[in-house]
């Protein structure tokens, strides 16, 4: 294994889990915004009032993406056992 493959496992390896991450992360920054222009509009300041519209968010998004995810974290770990020879030496 040479030190240029590692670095290319491990950037792999980074983008895939930005684009596991990024659908939620995107959702909930922009109910957050929302519900804070919300507060903002009607002067409620009750900090607990952003966490269940954001939960909620999240977990829808995670119920929208969740095919699109669950094929590409499997065809990264079908790269990976594929690859696995390169590993083992």
């Amino acid at each position: 294994m040479t030190p240029e493959y590692i670095t290319g496992m491990l950037l792999h390896s980074l983008q895939t889990s930005i684009l596991l991450a990024a659908p939620m992360l995107a959702v909930g920054l922009i109910v957050g915004i929302l519900v804070s222009m919300f507060q903002t509009v009607t002067q409620i300041n009750e900090m607990t009032l952003v966490f269940v519209p954001k939960m909620i968010g999240v977990a829808l998004a995670l119920l929208f993406f969740f095919p699109w995810m669950l094929q590409i974290i499997i065809e990264f770990t079908t790269s990976v056992f594929v690859n696995m020879h390169m590993y083992v030496r």
